[in-house]
């Protein structure tokens, strides 16, 4: 599947420290050691509802991620998948009437041009699960021949137990476990299951559905399977980072992990598991159900500059729980109207130092808040007196940093 194109990325006089992220597995902020590129996941988007602020504020945050490793002196390989076939996709293509395939390639397209405003790193492979079904067959295959698969009425599920790890991503017990895989997904109610929390592998071909011949008999990928099986194609197990927002810790991130664990005995399905907050808007999360979406092309539409968006996204810690106000926006665009205006001056206060502490603070689980407050107190030492204003190298240092460390185009 085609990407986005890549924003530039201009090279920094300084190193990066060690990246630490907070690890959900472990509840620990861990340092990651990348051996080689330091290796990404991130789940992608089901084409629907492109490209609300919840969308927007997790692949902000794996920008930064990606761009502190980056600074930190790493390579880089990035994997992110679009769910473009699923229920969800279904539904909604039933219900507006449009073949599904159009509203899947209408709404990445339109994620993608979303993704190029707001300045975010391209994935290196950004695979589709459609275009993925040969691997999702070789998965379970390997699945089967480890006797974690047991079929029922033409489908394919997963044995939860085949994984002496299950449960660890995500540290649940068992009753939270079943509360929440009804809402996220599963069918914990069918008849004829070993286990209420198996999961789908693979649903056999029903009438008016899209369907694909596989050695169980034609029929589409469960929803787990495909980020395992894009997952160890593209990075193999034991990558550094998986990826995306906490309604993803159970079931997905924890099924995922189980199907890839189960079928290599001893590897891990990643070293670390990072997850990102809720976007709130009216008091409710934000959702296509609950009809509260901001949507990032609206906002650009309406003559937002992107910039302001990110900004006003970065201001928030990627694993708080936050609410989207109108005036956020508005908010982040003064605040870059003032530091434009003093990065267009010839001299500036020393940067060094700030820079030092911005990279520190990405550094330490991706600290955006303290990074820009370390910005903010550069502008201001600035424009409080120009008499020690007066390195003219600082404001091209200070815009490279805010455009390789932050995404922010100044």
């Amino acid at each position: 599947m085609r990407t986005w194109p890549a924003p530039s990325l201009p090279g920094l006089p300084l190193t990066g420290p060690p990246v630490r992220v907070f690890d959900t597995a472990t509840r620990q902020v861990v340092e990651t050691r990348p051996e080689g590129p330091a290796r990404l996941y991130v789940c992608g988007i089901t084409p629907y509802d492109a490209t609300h602020l919840g969308h927007a504020a997790t692949y902000v945050a794996f920008d930064l991620l990606h761009r502190a490793w980056h600074n930190a002196g790493h390579e880089v390989v990035y994997v992110q998948n679009v769910t473009d076939v699923d229920d969800p996709l279904l539904e909604r293509a039933a219900r507006d009437g449009v073949d599904w395939r159009e509203l899947a390639e209408r709404e990445t397209e339109l994620f993608r041009q979303d993704m190029t405003a707001l300045r975010t790193l391209p994935p290196h492979h950004y695979v589709g699960v459609v275009e993925a079904i040969p691997l999702v067959v070789e998965e379970i295959q390997l699945l089967e021949q480890a006797g974690a698969t047991y079929r029922l009425d033409g489908d394919v599920y997963y044995s939860v137990t085949a994984d002496a790890g299950f449960g660890e991503v995500s540290s649940m017990l068992r009753d939270e476990m079943e509360h929440l895989f009804p809402q996220r997904g599963g069918d914990p109610e069918r008849a004829g299951k070993k286990d209420p929390l198996d999961a789908l592998l693979w649903r056999a071909e029903r009438e008016g559905e899209p369907s694909w011949p596989s050695p169980f008999g034609a029929g589409r990928p469960g929803w787990h399977i495909e980020c395992s099986a894009i997952a160890m194609a593209h990075l193999g197990p034991g990558y550094d980072v998986q990826g995306g927002g906490s309604d993803l810790i159970f079931p997905h991130h924890e099924m995922s992990a189980g199907h890839t664990q189960a079928t290599r005995p001893g590897c891990a399905f990643a070293k670390a598991y990072v997850h990102t907050g809720m976007v709130g808007y009216d008091g409710e999360k934000m959702s296509k159900s609950l009809g509260n979406l901001v949507l990032v092309s609206r906002l650009r539409e309406s003559g937002v500059d992107p910039m302001a968006i990110r900004l006003a996204l970065l201001r928030g810690h990627y694993r708080e729980d936050r609410e989207w106000t109108d005036d956020q926006v508005t908010a982040a665009a003064d605040t870059l109207a003032q530091w434009r205006e003093v990065l267009t001056g010839l001299t500036a206060a020393p940067a060094t130092p700030t820079a030092e502490r911005v990279l520190a603070a990405l550094a330490d689980d991706l600290d955006s808040p303290a990074a820009l407050a370390a910005v903010q107190e550069w502008v201001d030492a600035t424009l409080a007196d120009p008499a020690e204003a007066t390195d003219p190298t600082a404001p091209a240092l200070m815009r490279d940093l805010l455009d390789a460390a932050l995404g922010l185009a100044v």
